[in-house]
């Protein structure tokens, strides 16, 4: 129903808003946001998503539309609603979630609140075949605007070199890839991390 909202932050609370557009304030469920957090006063863009149930009507609200897809993508598997994707999103960041769902990390998923190991393992299984690698590399480029292609580029030989997709991410992820990292020395680094 709306796409998303630009107004003027008047509220802020663990986990809401209250965003005055045009003289009407909404209360608007956001992820707990940490670094990004609006101040009062701010004019701020909300990407949103209309919850209406039988019980209640409620407007969940995003800084990007990369964290709406992941909430939506979030809600899309059986068993997770609004509340614990949002709990999900305020855990981890979307390049997080995206790597942690690729690479079968159950121990990453599992950090966000009330999300527990089968849960986790659902969300790896429903989702793997929605979320794609270079879309995941792509976003994290984006969100870092360093050295995420040399990442994709040795995740990509490893794939080459017989290692599936999985283990591969794996062992990349694993690296604390600094900006003057090229592929060749994340390529032997991820090497020495599988063997």
């Amino acid at each position: 129903m709306f796409a998303y909202m630009k107004g003027t932050v008047e509220e802020t609370a663990e986990g809401s808003l209250v965003l005055d557009v045009n003289g009407i304030g909404y209360q608007i469920s956001v992820p707990a946001m940490d670094a990004l957090a609006p101040q009062l006063g701010e004019q701020i863009r909300i990407y949103t998503y209309l919850s209406v149930r039988e019980d209640a009507v409620q407007l969940y609200g995003f800084r990007s539309r990369d964290e709406l897809g992941i909430f939506k993508l979030l809600i899309s598997v059986n068993g997770i609603g609004p509340k614990a994707a949002m709990g999900i999103l305020s855990a981890l960041n979307v390049d997080d979630i995206r790597f942690a769902i690729l690479s079968d990390d159950v121990k990453t998923l599992g950090k966000a609140p009330g999300i527990g190991v089968k849960t986790a393992r659902k969300i790896i299984l429903e989702l793997k075949d929605k979320v794609s690698l270079d879309e995941a590399f792509e976003s994290k480029l984006e969100n870092s605007q360093a050295g995420a292609s040399a990442q994709e580029e040795a995740v990509q030989a490893l794939v080459a070199l017989g290692y599936s997709n999985s283990e591969a991410l794996r062992a990349v992820r694993g690296i604390d890839a600094s900006e003057g990292m090229d592929t060749e020395k994340i390529l032997k680094l991820a090497l020495r991390r599988i063997m």
